[in-house]
């Protein structure tokens, strides 16, 4: 019986982990801690000096790299790359030049600060080289900030793509290092450099074959079968680790199939693909949560005192100049502006792969495989701790947020059985949604289903208006309907939306800006005269304009009232407090040289 009292306290122990992680993510969400370190402390406090439980190197790394698959596939799954593919080159290159320049840069530095071998210094820059993509889709997501949509590519497509060399330069070192390649010196039993850029071209190739091969088969089968309901999302969940472990079997890089199966399914259209990407939310919680739990395992924090001088250099050293000058140096050639170069160069943070990547020279028992593990870890900790946190000052400070107010906007997914072109969703009217008020207007390709009013189901023409404690279902794209979250919103979002992004005055959106501001006095630069509203918007926001987006145009801002075919049909006009007086008195100045001063371009509110 005591198995079986054993099994019962690791259950009760995993269980209280669980639930303890769940009630921390929202007092990360709640201060701003990034949610990682939060598993990452309970791995430490559980570890061999807090409670004293203990776990094999080999058993971490086999469950990391089923996390890490896990991770990679649901951010593939959720990149739509149709808006993105001004991104996908220079991504790639980051993934694969900026990698191996990135490690190169820390090498030179870990071998001043740890007196290490070039070669031992290449492998702990290789270990670090890489930016995390849990760490990354997780902060860019609950940062509540919008970026570019080519910044907001890079970022994620290139975290997403840049696991395979890290794990492959990895791997080279460490068999390097084992076969006696130290200081330097020259080992030539893999066959040489050319035999190592071939397997390199060879994993690349097989994990893009593979990896496209396999979401085409996931998505087959999620549109062919006739699963029982709740079975797809374990169908594509199962089908991505397959992928994940047949790739790696044929010598191809598992990591790099699994993203890209992800992105091939997140692309089409699949069947029940709501669902698929709910549970893959919370397996990618889990899987991420429980990989930080587990590195932290094998943290035994008082050895970290003797690397921590030296880390926390090398550290700064990565986050202050390797990244950013190998972003400059890969990112230059594709035409990014400045700001954007150093939003993306800071935004390099490290996260679970690094440790992990940490454990090989540990299971391989090299030299100096605890000061890799050590310093990993501390320069983890700090790249989430300082770019984890300043994410949202770093984005105002390059310039690259958008004026976007995000939305929280709780959304029921429903899928249409055989229906791949529309799916249901459903919101709650609060008291204070913005969808009560009377400039508020659904997109025309969002059709009315049915509305749940006093626990009764009404058609579209029963129901009438939307009244405060409806549900509103509605028939709608699936690659559209985060666009309809802004009219469901409710508290202070609402009344701001209403108060002032809708503004005091109405214009069409085919309003000169050259006309507008000379009307008002607003000083605007001379190039933008010729264009209207709707070309500053689109240029401002690449193509994806939504209701509430804002731009500031001398003294007033613009928003965007209504959309129509990705375009602002409609802006409102706010005046800043500042500037009210001097812009009305020039309104009134022109009235009296004017006969109809609004002609062309003015609406009543």
């Amino acid at each position: 019986m005591e198995w079986l009292e054993r099994t019962d306290t690791w259950l009760l122990s995993g269980a209280l982990v669980a639930l303890l992680g769940i009630g921390s993510s929202l007092l990360a969400r709640r201060f701003g801690a990034p949610l990682l370190l939060v598993f990452l402390g309970l791995g430490v406090a559980l570890g061999p000096e807090g409670l004293g439980f203990a776990i094999a190197p080999g058993v971490v790394y086999a469950i990391g790299a089923l996390a890490l698959a896990i991770i990679l596939f649901d951010g593939g799954l959720q990149t739509r790359l149709a808006p993105l593919r001004a991104a996908i080159a220079p991504a790639l290159w980051l993934a694969t030049a900026g990698v191996a320049g990135t490690a190169l840069l820390t090498a030179f530095a870990a071998m001043w600060l740890l007196d290490l071998s070039f070669a031992e210094g290449l492998l702990l820059g290789a270990v670090l080289a890489s930016t995390d993509a849990a760490a990354v889709f997780f902060l860019l997501r609950s940062a509540g900030i919008a970026l570019p949509k080519r910044v907001n590519g890079v970022l994620e497509i290139e975290s997403g793509s840049n696991d395979p060399a890290a794990v492959f330069l990895t791997l080279t070192l460490c068999t390097w290092l084992a076969l006696g390649g130290l200081g330097g010196e020259s080992v030539d039993a893999e066959g040489g450099s050319g035999a190592l850029v071939l397997r390199l071209a060879l994993a690349l190739g097989l994990g893009l074959g593979f990896g496209v091969l396999g979401g085409r088969l996931i998505a087959l089968g999620l549109n062919r079968l006739a699963l029982p309901e709740g079975l797809h999302p374990l169908f594509a969940l199962a089908g991505a680790v397959a992928v994940f472990a047949a790739t790696n079997q044929l010598g191809g890089s598992g990591f790099l199939a699994v993203y890209v199966a992800g992105l091939m399914l997140g692309q089409g259209k699949v069947r029940a693909i709501a669902n698929v990407t709910t549970v893959m939310i919370a397996a990618t919680w889990l899987a991420q949560g429980g990989m930080f739990l587990l590195l932290g395992l094998l943290v035994v924090p008082s050895r970290l005192l003797d690397v921590l001088g030296p880390a926390l250099a090398l550290a700064a050293v990565l986050m202050l100049l390797a990244r950013p000058l190998v972003v400059a140096a890969c990112l230059a050639p594709f035409g990014f502006a400045k700001r954007e170069i150093g939003f993306i160069g800071w935004v390099g943070l490290r996260g679970a792969v690094g440790i992990f990547l940490a454990t090989l020279p540990m299971l391989m028992g090299l030299p100096n495989a605890e000061v890799y593990f050590n310093v990993a870890f501390v320069v983890v900790v700090v790249s989430l701790l300082v770019q984890g946190w300043t994410l949202k000052p770093a984005a105002r400070l390059f310039r690259v947020a958008l004026p976007r107010r995000e939305t929280a906007t709780r959304r029921i997914e429903l899928d249409l059985p055989g229906q791949l072109d529309y799916e249901i969703v459903g919101y709650r009217v609060g008291p204070t949604s913005a969808v009560l008020s009377k400039n508020a207007e659904l997109p025309g390709w969002a059709r009315a289903a049915m509305v749940v009013r006093d626990e009764t189901i009404l058609l579209p023409n029963e129901a009438g208006p939307p009244r405060a404690g409806d549900t509103a279902y509605f028939l709608a794209p699936p690659g559209e309907v985060y666009r309809l979250d802004w009219l469901f919103a409710e508290g202070q979002e609402a009344r701001e939306a209403e108060l002032e992004a809708f503004g005091a005055f109405s214009l069409p959106g085919d309003v000169p800006l050259g006309e507008l501001a000379g009307f008002y006095g607003l000083p605007i630069p001379p190039r933008y005269a010729a264009h209207t509203a709707a070309d500053m918007f689109a240029a401002r926001f690449e193509g994806e304009v939504q209701i509430g987006d804002r731009i500031g145009l001398g003294g007033a801002t613009l928003v965007v009232r209504r959309v129509r075919h990705g375009r602002a049909n409609e802006i409102g006009m706010v005046f800043h407090t500042d500037s009210l007086g001097r812009l009305q008195r020039g309104a009134l100045h022109l009235r009296e040289r004017l006969r109809d001063p609004l002609a062309g371009f003015r609406r009543s509110r």
